[in-house]
């Protein structure tokens, strides 16, 4: 009789499942050195090739030998193949050190091209051979350019145009310039321009030769040059244009309701209802980041909203889309435990950025020697003729609202309006009547400006919701004409009104740095802080980094540090740059008159789907 035996399975089938998922993931970990070794190979190759066609003699030189390894040649045709080939290998240069996809598949076309112009004008293997094998390595590592294009928009067409055509007149006059001897006549610098500019346009300019095989060069060379300026840009106005970052309608009720529920955590939670931010929500929709990406920098602020437990699956998710673009991911003002949460989750690191400004309103008071400043202060602005009125939005007629942000927009002083991280760009938007303002008045005397108008604003604080008990500054601004001090007053009138709203926590202005200038000014501090903190002081003639941190001190407040979040030190030069121009700090775009003026104001809502009656 035979016994039935059980056969467990070898415990060697599992271990090779697992040796082999090891060797994937290892296998699909990126190499950080290749996509830059590449890039830069592709602008040498790019420069060599460009100077190897513009000038005459280059192939004479010993730096010849050096570039005729590479792609390209150097007779009529050659040369204007080599040309178009060096300018757009530098031009992916850049977009293929960053893991570009599409930039990867014109390299790969490019690499044949150059190999085609040795193998049949010059019949030289060499080259071409140095020229395939390139490609077989880009083509065996096409793992390594995996990121997807940046968004897209009709702009980059005419910078384009712009940097293009100027590149192509100045290559154009080396061109022109550098063939001084076989001019028949002696042409000055506006014939060579004027010859240059109907050059990129396919016509015979001013000035002749004595070669023809010169001219000919010449007139093929200026030709490929503004063929090469008009393609690369109808190729950027006619490719579909993507959509600038965008709150919809739908991510922004999902996100409002993450805010009911989780509002409390964090005081710059509301403004990721930011109507120029991005959102991505984790797989069980219970937590989402917002985020911008600014030059490469996918740049979110704040912790995610949303529950705690859900923070891992947004974060993973925005890992990965920032992954797959090759953008850089960055977070700035999160809190410690958001940090916390940031670094163990994504492996990023963490940089005290400064403090952020917390008062009890339950338990504000004036009372004190501590105080003393602020209580006479409020005094004597009150002996002038100043009240506050402190009001939710949704108390203001539609009249108070258009005056109050047209108000704010005169007050400004700039074109553009500043703040991402704890600015909402936009005043009363029906969505946000929760919002709590705090407004100056005072009627203007005989004689001033604006008397017997009725228009007696002065200042105006913007506070958004920080759940259901607090409330996070989002606007400070005043006429600039209203005596000093109002300021001070608005806060203090904030203080002591909100807590009839129901509001019992108030977060004031972020002051960055604020520990290094408080230990800074601190008896026994070493040469290194101060010399820290008078940095930071100096700085403040532009950047307000002392004045807020003195400012916000004036309350007593409770300081709660934020944090910088960064994938390595060498990226924090580009992340500063980036968070300065979404701060509206820095200001790269098209000229004044090519711009829109902005302004604080009424922004409609998202446009909803219209509900029939039938649903």
């Amino acid at each position: 009789m035979s016994v039935p035996v059980s056969v467990e399975p070898s415990s060697e089938q599992p271990r090779r499942r697992g040796l082999q998922t090891l060797r994937t993931q290892a296998a699909a970990v990126p190499r950080a050195w290749l996509p830059g070794a590449v890039g830069y190979a592709c602008l040498l190759i790019g420069l060599l090739d460009i100077a190897s066609a513009v000038f005459p003699k280059f192939r004479r030189t010993r730096m010849h030998t050096f570039a005729g390894q590479f792609p390209g040649g150097t007779t009529t045709l050659a040369a204007v193949g080599t040309l178009m080939v060096g300018l757009l290998l530098v031009l992916l240069a850049h977009a293929l050190r960053r893991r570009k996809r599409r930039a990867w598949r014109a390299v790969c076309a490019l690499l044949p091209v150059g190999a085609a112009l040795h193998i049949l004008r010059w019949h030289q293997i060499g080259p071409a051979v140095v020229s395939l094998v390139l490609l077989a390595v880009v083509l065996v590592h096409r793992q390594e350019f995996y990121a997807k294009a940046d968004p897209r928009t009709r702009w980059r067409a005419v910078v384009n145009l712009v940097v293009m055509g100027t590149v192509s007149v100045l290559l154009g006059m080396v061109i022109v310039s550098v063939r001084w001897k076989s001019e028949i006549h002696d042409p000055s610098m506006f014939d060579r321009f004027e010859h240059v500019v109907y050059g990129l346009f396919g016509f015979e300019g001013p000035i002749d030769y004595s070669n023809d095989r010169i001219s000919d060069l010449v007139a093929y060379l200026l030709g490929a040059l503004g063929l090469l300026t008009a393609g690369t840009t109808a190729y950027l106005a006619l490719r579909p244009e993507k959509p600038e970052p965008e709150l919809t309608a739908e991510d922004e009720d999902k996100v409002r309701a993450l805010l009911e529920r989780h509002g409390e955590r964090d005081s710059l939670g509301y403004f990721a209802l930011r109507r120029d931010k991005s959102v991505l929500f984790s797989p069980t929709g219970k937590a989402a980041i917002s985020y911008r990406v600014v030059c490469g920098v996918m740049l979110a602020s704040g912790d995610p909203v949303g529950d705690v437990e859900a923070w891992p699956g947004a974060i993973k998710v925005f890992m990965t889309e920032a992954r797959e673009h090759a953008w850089v991911p960055a977070v700035m003002g999160c809190s410690e435990t958001g940090g916390e949460v940031w670094t163990r989750e994504a492996g990023l690191d963490a940089l005290e950025l400064g403090d952020e400004a917390i008062v009890d309103a339950t338990t504000f008071s004036l009372a004190g020697r501590a105080m003393r400043n602020v209580r006479q202060m409020v005094k004597r602005i009150e002996r002038n003729g100043y009240s506050c009125k402190v009001r939710r939005v949704s108390e203001l007629t539609l009249q108070e609202k258009e005056r109050i942000a047209d108000a704010a927009a005169r007050w400004r002083g700039t074109d553009t309006e500043r703040g991402f991280s704890m600015a909402l760009g936009r005043f009363g938007d029906p969505g946000d009547d929760e919002c709590v303002v705090v407004t100056a008045h005072k009627e203007p005397a005989e004689g001033e400006a604006g008397h017997g108008t009725g228009d007696d604003l002065r200042a105006v604080l913007h506070f958004v919701p920080w759940g259901p008990d607090g409330i996070s500054l989002e606007l400070m601004r005043r006429d600039r004409a209203a005596d000093p001090g109002l300021n001070e007053l608005l806060i203090v009138a904030a203080l002591q009104a909100v807590p009839a709203l129901g509001v019992r926590r108030v977060s004031l202005n972020f002051a960055m740095f604020r520990s290094a200038l408080a230990r800074g000014e601190r008896i026994g501090a070493g040469p290194v802080l101060r010399a820290w903190r008078g940095l930071l002081v100096f700085s403040s003639r532009w950047f307000q980094i002392e004045s807020l941190y003195k400012f916000n001190a004036k309350f007593q407040p409770e300081w709660e540090p934020r944090f910088l979040v960064y994938p390595q030190t060498r990226d924090l030069p580009r992340i500063g740059f980036a968070a300065m121009q979404a701060e509206a700090f820095i200001t790269l775009g098209m000229p004044r008159f090519g711009r829109k003026r902005q302004r604080q104001g009424l922004l409609p809502a998202p446009q909803r789907p219209e509900v029939t009656e039938a649903a």
